[in-house]
């Protein structure tokens, strides 16, 4: 961690929710926007930390009309008991998240399964955030989300019509192997949020990630317009599905998503969300072998698969955990200089005092 320097959590948090008040959000937005923020950096994700989130609302957001602070959410009336559909009516994206995501919860402890879907929102950053604190409780969980943007070609074509659309699942693990297993990615090569970092890091991307404005290849980010979707036509169809899930529950077109100016009347260019929490014991089929149960299952079968000789493989979620206990030993959260910069200038925005290395 060399490169990294540590910032109190304590101080981080009061400057972004300040930055996020400044704009017009409810202390509790704020509070919301901070908690995801300072996770983001706790875990290592550099692509989705304060100041992608707080780039994204001033380019998108509360500052051209795609976020609304303060919104309320409306629940739309529904037939399903374990299901409900909400109006974000644009409401910052990780307060839903994170309401949405507890609500997940609570249907599932009624049900053994609930669901919620979003209309109307505001991109919410870090998925695996969300699924690894349901998680952590001890649920099955899993969201995926229309991008703010469509920036990534599909498989065989040269215009971007689909967003990163990122999927999140979160298994609640911390028994079997210490922190809960959590598959989180884009379904774009990279994200965009990593091309910025490596932007500001003066760093390449890896090849075949990203094109420029001619459609062809580049790995210098100053000159990315486009992405490209991971694994060819098998990342180009998880991306997809992301699309299908917003058409179904209500979203935009992503060619004109988050841009207002581009819309026909009528069009919408908000992003859609879903959410789907599990209740270990509503899939459990109690016939587990040698009477063990369904914990003690799921660390033998973890162990089956990484046995024989695998034991040096990573488990999704292993980078992100080891990030939180280099953080948590710190006492604080890792920023390179660069960040601490760009957090200085925001600092300055809004008269605050700027964040300095414990």
């Amino acid at each position: 961690m060399s490169d990294f320097l540590t910032v109190s959590r304590t101080d981080h948090d009061n400057l972004v929710q300040a930055a996020y008040q400044a704009r017009g959000f409810t202390p509790e937005e704020s509070a919301e926007g901070a908690k995801l923020a300072a996770e983001a950096a706790r875990h290592g994700i550099r692509t989705h930390h304060a100041l992608k989130a707080l780039h994204l609302d001033h380019l998108f957001g509360s500052a051209t009309g795609g976020c609304t602070p303060g919104a309320e959410i409306e629940v739309i009336p529904s037939k399903f008991a374990a299901s409900e559909t909400w109006n974000a009516n644009r409401k910052l994206g990780q307060s839903v998240a994170y309401q949405a995501i507890d609500r997940c919860i609570e249907l599932a402890d009624q049900y053994g399964i609930g669901q919620v879907s979003v209309d109307n929102a505001f991109h919410y950053l870090w998925g695996g955030g969300y699924v690894m604190e349901a998680a952590e409780r001890g649920y099955i969980a899993y969201t995926n989300c229309t991008s703010a943007l469509a920036e990534v070609v599909p498989f065989g074509g040269k215009f971007p019509t689909l967003g990163t659309n990122p999927h999140s699942w979160g298994f609640p693990t911390t028994d079997a192997v210490g922190f809960p297993l959590v598959s989180d990615f884009a379904t774009s090569v990279v994200a965009m949020g990593r091309v910025q970092a490596l932007k500001r890091e003066g760093k390449q991307l890896p090849p075949n990630a990203a094109v420029d404005k001619d459609g062809n290849p580049t790995t210098d980010p100053n000159e990315v317009v486009s992405l490209l979707p991971f694994g060819a036509h098998k990342g180009y169809a998880m991306c997809l599905l992301n699309e299908l899930y917003g058409a179904l529950i209500g979203g935009s077109l992503p060619s004109i998503r988050g841009r207002a100016d581009q819309a026909g009347e009528g069009e919408k260019t908000s992003t859609a969300f879903y959410f789907q929490v599990i209740h270990p014991d509503a899939i459990s089929g109690n016939a587990f072998a040698k009477g063990r149960d369904q914990k003690e299952n799921l660390k033998e079968v973890i162990g089956d698969i990484f046995g024989h000789g695998n034991e040096k493989c990573i488990l999704p979620g292993q980078f992100e955990a080891e990030a939180r206990k280099r953080s948590d030993e710190a006492g604080g959260l890792h920023f390179t200089q660069p960040e601490l910069d760009e957090f200085a200038e925001l600092a300055a925005e809004i008269g605050a005092e700027p964040l300095k290395a414990i």
